[in-house]
């Protein structure tokens, strides 16, 4: 497996490899991409990144998604996920127009608490799709699109046997999202993902889940590029001199002021210097001097 991690300042980027991802039923690694569904029909694959998002981070996620080369007779989809299911790594929803996340309006499994983006390829009149390809933000498993239908990018076509660039962006400090296919902007909106959909948690699990019905394709992603970035802290301000500062609604405590300590000059213990002798003092040690000399010849 080769992992390769940049930081640059706070941000950190991973080129993320198959072999970090948990996968079953017909999923499975395809050389660098992650094969999810079989061409055949009633197929259903899940690959799981064992490395949990934290959405208190900013998030630019970017990866390519295969959806087959059948028009008419392909089906269904795929879906990039984020749940915290109790099953964990082996959440699952229905096959078919489920795509492996969802239900089917009529029973069967979905995956919840969650948020999804779907890659939807078939014409499901029950769960009021388009006529055509179309990508929607979905939650907790509902694959219902309510009302009529309102997307950016009509007109799509996904089973054309080519490699589709996808990318999701979420900022937590304006609960945005940003969803561009091949450079497009196929979805733009807010959402309290951290409270209104996960209930206060901020790590989830994360991948992709796709299916087939009676039509089928073979589908599959290549991730490519995974960048988080934590979210600065907010600037600490002051509302005036001596005032406490604030951040957000939190209070910091202040330390009164102190007078700071009197500098003391420390004490160099006085070294005495020997006194020189006097001429006198010189005069008599030469005077000793010589008599010694005369009584040793």
């Amino acid at each position: 497996m080769r992992r390769t991690l940049f930081t640059l300042g706070c941000l950190l980027v991973w080129l993320v490899s198959s072999a970090q991802y948990r996968t079953f039923k017909d999923a499975a690694p395809m050389g660098d991409c992650i094969r999810l569904t079989l061409d055949e029909p009633y197929s259903e694959g899940i690959a799981y990144n064992t490395a949990r998002l934290d959405l208190n981070n900013t998030l630019d996620i970017e990866f390519e998604i295969y959806l087959g080369n059948k028009d008419d007779l392909g089906a269904d989809g795929i879906t990039f996920v984020m749940h915290n299911d109790p099953r964990g790594f082996e959440a699952s929803g229905s096959y078919g127009e489920g795509m492996g996340y969802g239900n089917m309006g009529r029973g069967g499994s979905w995956i919840a608490p969650s948020v999804a983006v779907e890659f939807d390829t078939y014409q499901n009149y029950n769960q009021n799709d388009p006529s055509y390809d179309h990508v929607a933000l979905l939650v907790n498993g509902v694959n219902l699109h309510p009302g009529q239908w309102k997307e950016e990018a009509k007109g799509l076509n996904l089973e054309d046997d080519q490699l589709h660039n996808f990318r999701l962006r979420w900022n937590p400090t304006d609960q945005s999202i940003r969803v561009n296919l091949d450079g497009r902007t196929v979805y733009q909106g807010k959402k309290d993902l951290i409270n209104a959909v996960f209930g206060g948690n901020t790590k989830v699990i994360w991948g992709f889940t796709a299916s087939t019905g009676r039509k089928y394709n073979l589908q599959y992603f290549c991730l490519k590029r995974l960048a988080v970035k934590p979210v600065a802290p907010r600037p600490l301000v002051a509302e005036k001199r001596g005032a406490t500062p604030k951040i957000g609604a939190e209070r910091i405590a202040v330390l009164p002021k102190t007078a700071p300590p009197e500098k003391t000059i420390p004490k160099i213990a006085a070294v005495e210097k020997p006194l020189l002798p006097t001429r006198a003092q010189e005069a008599t040690t030469n005077t000793a001097v010589r008599k010694r000399g005369a009584s040793q010849h």
